[in-house]
């Protein structure tokens, strides 16, 4: 792992869900600009000097934690690129818990409260964007996600390299 290099943080989905994202993902990202694979960002920028410390914070919350429930519940135009927002309370509340932990580390961007997604399309013209959001709601039901894991990746000037995953290991009660 390099020093220099942020750690970001995601939410690990099953590899079916994770196949259905990734192929909306290529389907409507332009491709020269699509590098990384679908993703559901927690934290963009955690300071690679912590890294140990990062670990240990996931090891504990998922040791005990069952998979939060997550649903895609609507479109969200992002301007130039259209996402699906993940309504996730659970994890959220993991969220605001690990931004508790990880006070005095976070950047401006990660201390923001958390809007769930995962982008379908980015860095296209609002026109272009207008046309998929119009597309995509004709015919959008909400859909199940199932969270398996949180993730860590180290940034790579645009491409990312896997760190580590920490599967939820709790029962979900009846």
């Amino acid at each position: 792992m390099n020093p220099t290099r942020p750690i970001i943080m995601t939410a690990g989905l099953t590899p079916a869900d994770f196949a259905w994202a990734d192929a909306q993902r290529r389907m409507y990202f332009p491709p020269e600009r699509n590098i990384i694979a679908a993703h559901l960002t927690l934290f963009h920028h955690l300071p690679p000097g912590y890294f140990t410390e990062i670990k240990h914070a996931l090891a504990e919350m998922t040791a005990h934690n069952p998979p939060p429930a997550a649903q895609i519940d609507r479109l969200l135009h992002l301007g130039r690129g259209v996402a699906y927002h993940v309504h996730s309370p659970e994890l959220r509340a993991m969220r605001s818990e690990l931004m508790e932990r990880f006070s005095g580390l976070l950047t401006a961007q990660d201390k923001q409260l958390a809007r769930l997604h995962i982008t379908i399309q980015n860095k296209v013209s609002p026109a272009t964007s207008k046309a998929l959001l119009k597309e995509q709601s004709a015919n959008f039901e909400p859909r199940i996600l199932h969270i398996t894991a949180l993730e860590l990746h180290e940034y790579c000037d645009g491409p990312w390299s896997p760190l580590g995953r920490w599967p939820f290991r709790g029962a979900r009660l009846p």
